[in-house]
């Protein structure tokens, strides 16, 4: 049986309809996944993120411990400040990747996805040991809501006296919603601005109906996932199980940016992504722009465009695909073998068997102004 959030009646009273996540009840949409999108490129939008995982490090230790856990320097945060990185295991394959806040001097928050929760929750666990530190999963108890869309710092200033204009891209404060505590990150997942907001889950329900009163006037409607995918995808954001698994690395997903090898000290798949690191990737990802209306999706293979019949020349598979609705074309993200992988390369992808052209291009898509 399906996990429901704590805003779970709350869905249900907007008309939500639900899909199963990550073994999570979520709303996949509220009227139209088109509509959804739009709002928030153009307004704002309200999520429910609270299936997502919440694990907090605390200790003298905290830092060390997550620069032996991760593959980020986790050090080199400032309190008040959030970096994206990832947990790998021994031998380079991502298990998850996070965003980790620094809260203060001795205390983070690592934020995982929703169906790779145990899996983090698990091996820092395992990986405190000897540390002065300890890991707590909060998950069950915290619950996360976010405003994300250009209209999405009008929609919080009324509601808040934080300062917006000073919380950057990146970063959290403690702040209060109209009497409720939350923690404020100026963070996302859609390529728009926008704020997430993590309060205890009994909370929930009445922060929801705050922003959805304060929203009124500048366009907020609640979105589902379906658009939180498009979104992203637009975005060139990557999603783990599709763009990201176990049995990839961070150099074969194009993001070698991550791990910093020049944090002092071991770390968990250190020996294993250096020898990474130095090998040629066979595939890479890339983007695909496509024409017309079909757009390619997950699983789909990648045909080189002179291959002619169907199965002569798969050179790739595309991970995420969608018709997108900011831009109006087939988009998708795809691995492709590399002498395929330059923007301009003409290739093609077998859509239910029918051949249809596509263009290797730069990622992202969409970048917001």
């Amino acid at each position: 049986m399906s996990r429901e959030t704590s805003l779970h009646s709350v869905h249900q009273g907007l008309g939500a309809l639900f899909t199963d996540f990550a073994g999570w009840s979520m709303p996949v949409r509220y009227a139209s996944e088109l509509a959804e999108h739009k709002a928030v490129r153009e307004a704002a939008g309200l999520f429910d993120l609270s299936h997502m995982a919440e694990i907090h490090v605390r200790g003298a230790q905290a830092a060390d411990v997550l620069d032996f856990a991760l593959v980020g320097n986790l050090t080199g945060v400032k309190p008040g400040r959030a970096r994206y990185t990832m947990i790998c295991d021994a031998d380079g394959g991502v298990l998850d990747d996070l965003v980790v806040y620094r809260l203060g001097d001795e205390e983070y928050l690592v934020v995982a996805n929703a169906g790779n929760a145990d899996v983090v929750a698990e091996a820092l666990a395992e990986r405190v040991a000897g540390f002065d530190a300890v890991v707590e999963n909060r998950s069950a108890e915290t619950a996360l809501i976010a405003v994300q869309g250009p209209r999405a710092v009008d929609v919080l200033a009324a509601v808040t006296d934080a300062d917006l204009a000073a919380l950057k891209y990146y970063a959290s404060v403690p702040a209060t919603v109209k009497g409720h505590d939350v923690l404020l990150a100026r963070t996302g997942y859609t390529g728009e601005d926008g704020f997430e907001l993590f309060v205890p889950a009994a909370e929930a329900p009445a922060l929801w109906q705050l922003l959805t009163e304060a929203g009124e006037a500048h366009g907020l409607v609640p979105c589902g996932l379906a658009c939180r995918d498009t979104l992203r995808l637009e975005a060139g954001m990557p999603l783990y199980g599709n763009e990201l698994t176990r049995e990839l690395n961070p150099f074969a997903a194009g993001l070698g940016r991550v791990v910093k090898f020049e944090k002092p000290g071991d770390f968990v798949g250190r020996a294993a992504l250096e020898e990474l690191a130095k090998a040629d990737v066979p595939r890479v990802r890339v983007g695909l722009r496509g024409v017309g209306r079909r757009a390619p999706r997950h699983g789909y293979a990648v045909v080189a465009a002179e291959g002619g019949a169907l199965g002569s020349g798969n050179i790739g598979t595309v991970t995420s695909g969608a018709l997108s609705p900011t831009l109006g074309y087939p988009i998708a993200m795809a691995y492709v073998d590399r002498a395929y992988a330059e923007p301009g390369t003409k290739l093609s992808v077998d859509i239910r068997g029918r051949i249809e052209p596509v263009e290797v291009v730069d990622l992202p898509f969409y970048s917001r102004a």
